[in-house]
């Protein structure tokens, strides 16, 4: 059972990342892409597998060591958990670029292939992305500070 829902975690968040990298300038993407809610199902998945290795986590996360953290993993609810966590922190993490690659006008050509690195390699997707945008500045009108976009909705 761990290894079905090891497989389910990734297809629950996917289509939350196909709507960012598909169809980004979707109306209703923006929205989805702004509420955090969009992690509970894999969250649910985590705790369903977290729950029976409760002992075992807690030992790696109190006093965290090497060994630890490896005896964890070799326990198949324990990577299973680990692996449904670090989904859920990733889509996280794909909704606050969208969002922020958006407030900033990055274009969708650029931040498309920036979240599939995301999803693969969130930490090289990350870098790359805090790079691009610390060479960026949002988007506003003179005399307004506020960005003419925010979360894909120009102010009125």
């Amino acid at each position: 059972m761990t290894g079905a829902l090891f497989e389910i975690s990734f297809f629950l968040a996917a289509p939350f990342w196909l709507l960012m990298i598909l169809a980004p300038n979707w109306r209703p993407t923006a929205h989805i892409a702004a509420s955090p809610l969009t992690v509970l199902p894999v969250l649910a998945l985590y705790l369903v597998m977290a729950v029976p290795v409760f002992p075992e986590l807690w030992d790696a996360v109190r006093s965290p060591d090497l060994d630890t953290f490896r005896d964890l993993m070799a326990l198949a609810n324990g990577a299973g958990a680990i692996w449904a966590q670090v989904i859920a922190w990733d889509l996280l993490l794909g909704q606050w670029m969208f969002l922020e690659g958006r407030r900033l006008g990055i274009s969708p050509v650029v931040m498309g292939p920036l979240l599939v690195l995301t999803i693969l390699l969130s930490p090289f997707g990350l870098l790359l992305f805090l790079t691009l945008r610390a060479a960026r500045k949002p988007r506003t009108r003179p005399g307004n500070p506020v960005p003419d976009r925010v979360d894909g909705v120009t102010p009125s």
